[in-house]
Order: C-alpha cells, then sequence, then structure tokens
C-alpha cells in the first residue's frame, strides 16, 4: 500500500486524535543541516534583493521541494488527507523583521479558503515550515489549539501556543486552525515557509497507522465536542457516524440534561447537548431543545447541538433539515454541518432542498451532498441539474459535490466536463463580473466555478472518457485564472493519456521557471 520509509512514519491513533481535537501536530524533519543553511541563504537573497515571490516560491528556490519529500513529511500528510493529497499551487515565504510591530497584519486569521464553505472534516492541511532553529523570541507563528472549528475568533478564551523546535521544525495545522504571526524580538530575520494541501477523495480505509477503532481521547483533553470530533473520526476510518455512549440511558439523568440545556452557563448546555447526542436515538425526544440551540449565541454551544442532532437518527435528522429550510442564514449553516453526521437518511431532504426557493439553502444542500460522498450517489441527477441553477453558488457548490462523489463517472465526468468549457467561454466573454457579493469574495479566484470543475476533474477525471476530459483541460491551460490553469495540469498528469502528457510537455515549455534567471542574471 504505502513504501516501507513511508509507513514506518505514518501517524498513530493518537496524533491523529490530536489533530482532531487541536487542530495540529508539530513535527520535526530529518535533513542535514546543510540544507536547511543553503536554502535560508537563497530565501535570504530573493527576499532582500527582488522582493517576495509569493507562489513562486518554490520555482525560484526548488531546494525547499526536499523538505516535502521525506517520509516524515510524507506519513504526515498521508495519515490526514490521504495518499494522493496534492500540493496546492498557492505558497507563501512569510518574512517577520525584527522590530515590526505589526507581522503579517498582526491579527489572528483563518486563511482564505478555496472552497465556498470551511469544511470541518480535513479535506486541507497546512505546514508552517521553518529553516532555522525557532525559539519565541523569533517571532514563530502563533496558534489557537482547538480553534479550527469555530468562524468566531475565541479572543481571550483561546490559548495561544508558540511551536519551537530545531531547524526542519514543522507544524501542520488544520486548514481552518487560528494563527498569526507573532513579534520577533530578537535581531535575526526569521522565515517561514507556508505550503497547502488538498485531499483528493473521501478516505476508503484508515491511512494512517490504526490500532484501535475506538477515538480515545489524550490525558487531559478537555470534552469539548466528543460529537464532532467522533464524526471527524469516524469519517476518516471511513465507518458510518455513530453514538458512542459508553453507558446505557439509565445511567443519565435525561432531566437533568434537559434542565441544563437552558442553563445560564454556556459550558454547561453544551456540554449537556454533547451528552445527549452521545445517548443517540435513546435521546430523540430533545430533538426540539437541541434544535432551539443552533442559535445560541456561543457558537460552541450550537456546534454540539448540531452534530447531536446528526446522530440522533431520523427524528435529529428532521430536525435539522427543517432549520436548514427554514432557519436563519446562520442556524441553516449550523444544520448543514450536523446533516454531515446524519448520512444517507438526510439524502432524500438534501436533493428536496435543491429545489428551496432561497439560494444558500440549495448551496448548502449541494455542500452537504458533496461531504456525503460516495454514500450520496443517488442525489447525483439532482446535482447535475443544479448545474443550470441561476446562482453560481449553487453551481460552484454542485460542481464541487459531483467530485466528491465520484460515480456514476459516466454522467458525472461529461458534465464536470461542460461545466468546466462553460466557465471559460464566461470567462473570455467577461461575463463573470457580478455584483453580488458571493461572486466578489474570494477575489483570489478569478474563475470560480471553472477552477472548482478542474478541481473536481482532479479529482474524478480519470474515471472517466480520457479524451472529452483532456480536451476540456487543455482549454483550461489558458484560462485567465492561476489556480484554475494549476489544477488543469495536474488533472492532466492523473489522466496520464499519450495526448494529455503532450498537453503538459507544451504547457511547460512556456510556462517553466529558471530559478536562476532574475533582475542581476537575465541570461
Amino acid at each position: 500500500m504505502y513504501s516501507l520509509s513511508i509507513s514506518n512514519h505514518l501517524l498513530t491513533d493518537e496524533q491523529i486524535v490530536e489533530f482532531i481535537t487541536k487542530g495540529y501536530l508539530v513535527l520535526q524533519n530529518d535533513l542535514p543541516p546543510q540544507l536547511h543553511k543553503d536554502v535560508m541563504d537563497k530565501i535570504y537573497y530573493v527576499m532582500h534583493e527582488e522582493g517576495n515571490p509569493g507562489n513562486n516560491i518554490l520555482p525560484r528556490v526548488p531546494d525547499i521541494a526536499e523538505f516535502f519529500e521525506t517520509p516524515i513529511v510524507k506519513g504526515a500528510l498521508t495519515s490526514v488527507l490521504g495518499p494522493d493529497y496534492y500540493m496546492h499551487p498557492h505558497r507563501h515565504c512569510h518574512y517577520n523583521q525584527p522590530g515590526n510591530q505589526a507581522p503579517g497584519g498582526g491579527e489572528w486569521h483563518k486563511d482564505g479558503y478555496w472552497s465556498s464553505m470551511r469544511s470541518h472534516r480535513p479535506w486541507w492541511a497546512m505546514i508552517f515550515y521553518y529553516t532555522q532553529d525557532i525559539t519565541e523570541d523569533l517571532g514563530p507563528t502563533a496558534i489557537m489549539p482547538g480553534s479550527q472549528y469555530y468562524e468566531k475568533f475565541l479572543g481571550d478564551k483561546g490559548e495561544t501556543l508558540l511551536p519551537t523546535g530545531k531547524a526542519g521544525t514543522m507544524v501542520m495545522v488544520h486548514f481552518d486552525l487560528w494563527h498569526k504571526a507573532s513579534l520577533n524580538v530578537s535581531n535575526l530575520d526569521r522565515y517561514m515557509l507556508k505550503f497547502q494541501f488538498a485531499r483528493l477523495k473521501e478516505p476508503e480505509y484508515p491511512s494512517w497507522n490504526h490500532k484501535n477503532k475506538e477515538m480515545v481521547l489524550p490525558e487531559g483533553t478537555p470534552a469539548i465536542h466528543l460529537n464532532l470530533w467522533q464524526d471527524v473520526w469516524d469519517w476518516l476510518r471511513h465507518e458510518p457516524a455513530r453514538s458512542v455512549a459508553a453507558k446505557t440511558i439509565d445511567d443519565y439523568d435525561l432531566s437533568q440534561l434537559k434542565a441544563d440545556l437552558n442553563a445560564m452557563d454556556a459550558s454547561v448546555r453544551g456540554r449537556a447537548a454533547d451528552q445527549l447526542g452521545l445517548i443517540g436515538e435513546a435521546a430523540a425526544s430533545y430533538v426540539s431543545e437541541l434544535g432551539r440551540l443552533l442559535s445560541d449565541p456561543v457558537e460552541a454551544v450550537a456546534l454540539n447541538a448540531a452534530y447531536a442532532l446528526g446522530h440522533m437518527g431520523l427524528a435529529g435528522t428532521r430536525t435539522l433539515l427543517e432549520q436548514l429550510q427554514h432557519g436563519s442564514n446562520l442556524i441553516a449553516k449550523r444544520a448543514a454541518y450536523g446533516l454531515q453526521g446524519s448520512g444517507s437518511i438526510a439524502i432524500p431532504g438534501l436533493i428536496g432542498t435543491l429545489g428551496h426557493k432561497e439560494e444558500n439553502r440549495r448551496a448548502l444542500a449541494a455542500f452537504v451532498l458533496g461531504m456525503l460522498g460516495s454514500t450520496a450517489s443517488e442525489a447525483v441527477p439532482a446535482l447535475i441539474m443544479s448545474l443550470q441553477d441561476q446562482s453560481q453558488w449553487v453551481r460552484r457548490n454542485s460542481i464541487e459535490a459531483l467530485g466528491m462523489i465520484v460515480h456514476p463517472a459516466d454522467q458525472i465526468v461529461p458534465a464536470l466536463v461542460k461545466a468546466l468549457k462553460e466557465s471559460l467561454l464566461e470567462e473570455s466573454a467577461d461575463s463573470a463580473k457580478s455584483g453580488d457579493l458571493y461572486v466578489q469574495n474570494q477575489t483570489y479566484i478569478i474563475n470560480k466555478n471553472g477552477y472548482t470543475a478542474a478541481l473536481s476533474l482532479l479529482r474524478a477525471g480519470k474515471e472517466g472518457d480520457a479524451d472529452i476530459v483532456v480536451d476540456a483541460l487543455k482549454k483550461a491551460l489558458n484560462s485567465k485564472d492561476r489556480y484554475l490553469r494549476a489544477y488543469a495540469a495536474e488533472a492532466l498528469s492523473h489522466v496520464r493519456t499519450e495526448e494529455a502528457i503532450d498537453a503538459l510537455i507544451r504547457f511547460g515549455r512556456s510556462s517553466r521557471w529558471c530559478p536562476d534567471t532574475h533582475k542581476y542574471s537575465t541570461f
């Protein structure tokens, strides 16, 4: 399945649980110190003489690639994202100068994301890589453990951690973990290489060194989101969502839990919702109370209610679907996350919601169907119909969902090819400009639907008719969108027919980067 070197460096159950609960792992690469020094010297030259090359940091300093080809890095990324993960074309060298009082803007943030909605399940990850010994004085990137599931910043309620270590220290984080640059109070420049990675298909088996089917929390871990964490654990193990109560229903004081749902203390409300979710369908009589908590002002409480409902069978699923269709926009979004845990019983209601009068409800339904993956194959005809939706948001989510579902490929792949070609025509006609706020978001993606179609073809294209896939991807190599072009090139490498390889060679001739050519050495 894996090479021996990677198999020896897969993560353990304990590390996967730590990643699920805390959102990060600190790892140490085993490479010669001289390699790190040589790369540091090249980065110093580039940053000071030429300026930050942005996404081109890798072709400008190609030795950086060696950092991400080691068994340690491959084992960690394989464990979290599966064996066929993809290095995203966005990467950045973060330069933290001594005395800068607002490095990187100085604010806590999540990175701009690449789908239309953030995913709690790890479809994406990042690595923060340090090429020098990193101390707190040098201003490492600060992270907030466990914050990856929150859209609202925790502020003083969150923990701040400054990872440190020798050159080769890397912090692998859930893509949505809150982070920021900290102050560099030393007299040295600090460099950090941020690289992003994408999962290409849903888990088919545990891709780490898996021994124990039960999710065992590390000692001292606060039991904050047991149902949410269990959902991610089960998904990574390719197991259906389940309630995991260690005790029988008789051991719970249900009346007390019901009272706790109305407690003034948010932590008490959240814990009660979590406990009811662990009981599962046997606690289904409390779905209305949990449904009310989807509007809780404390995000952690609302998330617990959403995931608890997702573990309560048909009654919980009906409540979530009701809120998806008729709740406020915020409540509907929270309900969508909970519906992931409902599994196949949610699919008929989600298909019905694709016809909802409000675009955000249709878009959320498509998002959930994508998260359900191959389980949602019965939704494929409805999702293909949604590719004609008047809303770009709905079309984009439907495109991504089809790429996650994959089969039946004979229906999905032609639909994705058509969507890609249509987006390229719109791009050429400059008709993608819009006053719609959704379209104006993520300005770093010029052609959102085409970008997503290329990503979906990267995920599913090799399962379909190679001729029509390669024809569309060859056209996409001329897109105005840099990320669409990158996805198209990668997708061609996966199809790997003679025509696909020829297209890649031709593309490479005009787009290759020479690391020895710069303003001081132009030829």
